[in-house]
Parts: C-alpha cells; structure tokens; sequence
C-alpha cells in the first residue's frame, strides 16, 4: 500500500469524484479526512465504505478510527482554517489536501449576479487557496514534505459558454498550481492539477437521463464512454504517492480525449 502511514484530507468527499477519491486513498492505505458541507448522510456513508476497506470502528466509539468527517463550508475562510486545524487535531499531522470541492452556476454573462460569482469563485479558488496556506503553514510548523492534488476541470483550457465563473476560477487555479510549484518546490511540497472531463456523478443524473445530450456529448469524447469518478481518483493517488515526487506544477487531463475533440453543438 503505498500511503501506508499518511493521512489525506479531501474536501467535498461526501459524494461522486470526492468519494472516489477518499474510498481509493484509503485502499492505498491513508488515514482519510472526509469533509461535507450540506450533506452528511454523504459522508458517513462514505466513512462507512473506508472502514469496510480496512477501517476498525466508527468515529464516535474510536477517535483514531481509520476515517473522520468533519463538516465545513469551503467559500468560508474561517471554516477552511478550523477544517485544516482539526483534521491535524484528530490525525496528529497532515500529508496530503486534495482540493475537490467546486461549485459552478448556469447563467448567461451578461445574466450573473454578483452573489453566483461569489459563490463559485469563494468555493473553487478563494477556499483552495487558503486551505492550501494551511496545510503548508502546518508542513513548513512540522519540517515535513507535502502532497497538494487540485480537482481542476477541463476547463481550466476549453471554454464553456454559460459557465464563464467557473471557467474562470478554474483558470485562476491553473496559475495558482504553476506559481506555488516554483514557491513551494525548496520546500519539498509537490503541487499538481487533476483536469476531468464529463464524469459519471450525482451531479450529472439530468444529463444521464436525456438520451439526446448525452448523445452529443459522447460523440465529443474519442473514448465514447463517460468517466468514473475511479479514473479520477486512480490518478490522484499516484500523485500523492512517492512515485511522483518528481512531478509538480502539471495538469493532467481525465477525459477520454474531450479536450482535443470537442464541438459546441
């Protein structure tokens, strides 16, 4: 197993790419953080799938249980910070931040609001961006090497007409992932981007049950099949591992080739 011995927070893991992740982090053998923050049925149902992996009790009855969730709204700084406190509380240290939890509104341009912008840009780069500094204040605290894993989008590259909020926080973390790369390298601290395409999630059930888009969208993907949230997550755990330790500021693309083939309809 090789994360035997660490312990890995991945944010938004009550569901889909998030669970995926936490549930193949775990089988690698990590310590898991799940966190969740509307849903926590989610999460413990996830917490229940890691202690069939290998876990040994349920939170409440073991405080060194194999799985802990904690609730926490990512597009609120303070919540960001207490998140990363008690993940080390809890665990004693942290290793890995996959950074997953994202939102994204549908909305002409010329319709967004202020309060939908903010919502995006507070989840998927203001939250990633100070959860990331306290994870890496606490490495720099403890003298230790660090794994950062950011759940990016296809669209940090490709335009998505109606989503320009989105496309744009994504972008932003395409840039944050190069700069701290550079800062963080002397520091032993690795930082990459995971870039799905169009996954197989809860999110997606609107889509998965009209036969006409999803349609045009597998004639978009070369592969002609929709992701799993385990093609993400197979990916996320090799960069977590020692096998990448020589990999940092990159993106690497889960699409079945979508990037390269697609076509507004």
């Amino acid at each position: 197993m090789k994360l035997e011995g660490k312990v890995a927070l991945v944010t938004g893991s009550s569901q889909g790419i998030g669970q995926g992740i936490v549930l193949r982090l775990a089988q690698e053998g990590a310590d898991v953080v799940i966190n969740y923050r509307s849903h926590p049925e989610g999460a413990e149902e996830t917490l229940a799938k890691v202690q069939a992996i290998g876990g040994k009790c349920y939170m409440a009855q073991c405080p060194n249980s194999h799985g802990y969730t904690i609730q926490a709204d990512l597009g609120s700084v303070s919540e960001v910070r207490q998140l990363i406190a008690d993940s080390i509380d809890h665990f004693g240290k942290l290793d890995i931040l996959v950074n997953n939890a994202g939102i994204e509104k549908h909305a002409p341009f010329w319709e967004i609001t202020e309060a939908n912008y903010d919502a995006v840009m507070n989840v998927n780069l203001k939250g990633v961006f100070f959860a990331t500094q306290a994870f890496v204040q606490h490495l720099m605290t403890t003298k230790r090497p660090g794994k950062i894993i950011n759940i990016s989008s296809v669209h940090e590259e490709l335009p998505f007409p109606n989503f320009t909020a989105y496309c744009v926080s994504k972008g932003g973390m395409k840039m944050l992932t190069r700069n701290l790369a550079v800062e963080l390298g002397a520091l032993g601290i690795t930082i990459n981007n995971v870039a799905p395409g169009a996954i197989e999630t809860p999110i997606n059930t609107k889509l998965l049950n009209d036969p006409e888009k999803l349609g045009a969208l597998l004639n978009n993907i070369p592969l002609n099949r929709l992701g799993q949230p385990q093609d993400v997550a197979s990916l996320v755990a090799f960069l977590a591992s020692s096998d990448a330790d020589y990999i940092t500021g990159s993106t690497f693309f889960v699409d079945g080739g979508l990037l390269w083939n697609y076509k507004e309809q």
